[in-house]
């Protein structure tokens, strides 16, 4: 394949993960007994809680605080989120949905060739680690970001970044940015 040529990569979002706090104590024995879609997890302290639409699971701790994981854009995190704000309300707490905040984003992409790994490494040393004994991927590391890359050699690339990132991604790949 061509270096000059352009094509189009498709990165897809897989994962958004989002956490809010309910400002109120959460009863989990009750959230357990009268909730619907729910797995007390009673020795760990908290409970799983399953939205069809959006399919999301959340965490729920009895402080209130709740993650929410599984949706596949911000805007869906948020949608379920408040709806499972909205759930606990009808169970009788005194919920207000505060603090929302989403913390991870997961997106992969398949690029149309296969990648060398050893001198990907070579030349993007300060930024790629490659232990072939203990992981089959390049992880690359971009600080500015705070994006973390797994880059394999069949040309999948699982990108993972501890803030939104979904607007910064139209202006090139990662390793054009360092």
């Amino acid at each position: 394949m061509d270096a000059d040529s352009d094509v189009a990569l498709d990165i897809l979002i897989t994962n958004v993960v989002c956490v809010f706090r309910t400002r109120c104590h959460l009863n989990l024995r009750k959230i357990a007994l009268e909730g619907a879609n729910v797995i007390y997890k009673r020795d760990v302290g908290k409970v799983l809680m399953k939205l069809r639409k959006p399919r999301i699971t959340a965490t729920i701790w009895s402080s209130g605080k709740i993650i929410c994981t599984g949706a596949t854009s911000e805007e869906e995190a948020k949608f379920g989120a408040r709806r499972l704000a909205r759930s606990l309300q009808k169970l009788g707490f005194q919920v207000i949905f505060t603090d929302f905040k989403v913390v991870n984003v997961l997106a992969v992409c398949n690029m149309p060739f296969e990648i060398r790994l050893p001198e990907f490494t070579k030349n993007n040393r300060p930024h790629a680690s490659y232990e072939p004994e203990l992981h089959p991927a390049v992880c690359y590391r971009i600080k500015s970001l705070r994006a973390t890359l797994q880059i394999f050699s069949t040309g999948s690339i699982t990108v993972t970044e501890m803030r939104p990132f979904l607007h910064r991604w139209s202006l090139g790949w990662p390793w054009d940015l360092c």
